[in-house]
């Protein structure tokens, strides 16, 4: 049976049945895990409604729809293509997950590439560092602020206007790198490329639906309504259209069991280490200044070397309540800064295994060290701009 798992998913399994240990044992009191729990109810639903309307909204050909048709605007011209495919990657970002990004959005990128004869590596990349560094905005645009909104006490729109400049900031220095190292012509070969012929859409009933239910979500999100409830809303719409019209695409596999366990594990591993040491350590990694530069440095330092949920949940254990500047530094480290290693962020885990899947290589020396320069040079411009302007 196990070998129905990947190496990702045993990880996860792991986590949560560590986590089941440590409140059996009492190291963790059962009262501390029942209010850890408590804590990230509304998360789940999240999740689950979230990526059931993204994979469903994949299904009905949305993504599918957009990507060619920019392809189609560009006219072949290179620049026009880089803004539109920045603009779509940093919009899904936003407001539908950084994960819907890398999962779902790649495999529509990769295969718009061949019908344009368009170099995959670039539009890959695209997709990738967006899923990351433009998943600042809101709270639904990564778990991490998601797991930070409890303690920041915003709603979304006041959140956004503490991230407005950050996050514009940190889009603008990701184009600078992509540019440079991916779309320019040194890098590309072609002057330009061939448009895709457009195909039509299977069903327009399934379309319509799931492009509703995407508006709405984006609407309730701005009109400030609970993000779990805005999931569930939309998720449900596109639900109840499949079930009209083509049923057998409703499959258990688009619950996010793994993700699920791997919050859930999460959340009964870290409070249990933060009373047995891990506190300490993560405080004298920050430092008593609360210094933002800091701060987001060492959310990205840890986030490249053990994963950036863990290292968000770690070191927001030792930040005070009420310093919300400090959170916000933290998740610019956890959020943008998470572009070096594979591993530092789920979204990208899975980026390189739908990459592997439609056989695109991915140099590694060209994504550590591109990263590196995108991760330092991002950090350092969207702290100063979360400063000046948050």
């Amino acid at each position: 049976m196990l070998r129905r798992f990947g190496v990702l998913d045993l990880i996860r399994i792991g986590l949560l049945a560590l986590g089941l240990v440590f409140v059996a044992t009492g190291l963790l009191p059962l009262a501390e895990a029942r209010a850890s729990l408590a804590e990230i109810g509304p998360l789940l639903v999240f999740l689950v409604g979230i990526i059931v309307l993204a994979e469903l909204t994949k299904e009905a050909q949305v993504f599918d729809v957009i990507a060619a048709r920019m392809a189609v605007f560009g006219r072949g011209n290179y620049v026009a293509l880089f803004l539109l495919c920045t603009a779509f990657a940093s919009f899904i970002t936003i407001f539908l997950n950084l994960d819907t990004t890398a999962v779902l959005l790649t495999p529509v990128m990769l295969a718009l590439a061949p019908k344009a004869r368009i170099a995959a590596l670039p539009l890959a990349m695209t997709t990738i560092w967006f899923a990351n560094t433009a998943s600042l905005l809101f709270p639904v645009s990564n778990l991490t602020n998601l797991l930070a909104m409890h303690r920041i006490e915003l709603s979304s729109l006041e959140f956004a206007a503490h991230m407005w400049a950050p996050q514009a900031v940190a889009i603008l220095v990701t184009m600078a790198f992509l540019w440079a190292f991916f779309w320019r012509r040194g890098r590309r070969r072609d002057l330009r490329y061939t448009p895709p012929l457009l195909e039509p859409v299977a069903d327009r009933a399934l379309f319509g639906a799931a492009s509703v239910a995407c508006v709405l979500f984006i609407v309730a999100l701005l009109a400030g309504v609970a993000v779990w409830a805005a999931a569930t809303a939309a998720g449900l719409i596109v639900v109840v259209a499949f079930l009209v019209r083509d049923r057998k695409r409703l499959t258990w596999g688009l619950v996010p069991w793994q993700l699920l366990i791997f919050v859930t594990g999460l959340f009964l591993v870290v409070p249990t280490l933060s009373r047995y040491g891990l506190a300490d350590l993560m405080h004298w990694m920050l430092g008593d200044e609360r210094d933002p530069y800091r701060t987001a440095a060492v959310g990205a330092g840890l986030s490249n070397v053990i994963n950036n949920l863990p290292a968000y949940k770690a070191l927001e254990e030792v930040i005070p309540a009420g310093d919300r500047g400090q959170l916000f530094a933290l998740l610019v480290g956890t959020n943008v800064g998470t572009v070096i290693t594979p591993w530092a962020s789920l979204a990208t885990l899975l980026w390189f295994e739908s990459c592997r899947r439609h056989d695109v290589r991915v140099p590694m020396g060209r994504f550590l060290l591109t990263g590196a320069g995108l991760a330092v040079t991002g950090l350092l411009a969207t702290t100063w701009a979360l400063v000046a302007f948050g």
